[in-house]
C-alpha cells in the first residue's frame, strides 16, 4: 500500500513545499544602478476553467528592481501552485503579475505568458506594471 492509497495521506515533500510557498524577496544588491532581470519559467501549467484540460505555457518575466529582488526558488514554488487551479489564461497572467508586483514593488515589470497551441489556437498574453526605464538601452 502506498501513501496515496492510505486514509492518512501524507503529501510528498515537494507538494508540501508548493502548498506552503510564499514569494520571498531580498535587498537589491545594487540600488544605485538601474538594471533588468529576466527569468524564464518553461514548464508552467494550470487547468482550463471550462474543460479541465491542462494548459501549458512558457512564462517570461522581465523586470527592473527597485529596493527588492525576487528570490528564484520562491518564484518556482509559487508558479507551481497553479498546476491544479482552474483559471483562464488572462486571469492567471494578471494574477501572477499582481502577486509579483505586490511582493517586490519593482520600478517596472512585464510578464509574458506564451501558451502552447490547443485546437489550432496560440495565445500570448503580456501584462505590465510601471514605467520601463529605457535609459538602460543606449
Amino acid at each position: 500500500m502506498t501513501d496515496h492509497d492510505s486514509k492518512t495521506f501524507t503529501p510528498l515533500y515537494g507538494e508540501r513545499a508548493i502548498a506552503e510557498a510564499e514569494l520571498i524577496c531580498f535587498e537589491n544588491p545594487n540600488q544605485s544602478r538601474p538594471y533588468e532581470i529576466s527569468i524564464e519559467l518553461p514548464e508552467f501549467t494550470c487547468l482550463c476553467p471550462f474543460s479541465g484540460y491542462p494548459d501549458f505555457a512558457v512564462l517570461r518575466l522581465l523586470y527592473q528592481p527597485a529596493e527588492k529582488v525576487l528570490e528564484l526558488k520562491a518564484i518556482k514554488l509559487y508558479v507551481n501552485s497553479f498546476r491544479e487551479r482552474r483559471i483562464s489564461h488572462e486571469q492567471v497572467a494578471n494574477q501572477i503579475l499582481d502577486d509579483l508586483v505586490n511582493a517586490s514593488s519593482p520600478v517596472w515589470m512585464q510578464l509574458e505568458a506564451d501558451f502552447n497551441p490547443r485546437g489550432n489556437v496560440h495565445m500570448v498574453i503580456r501584462v505590465t506594471h510601471g514605467i520601463r526605464n529605457l535609459d538602460l538601452f543606449p
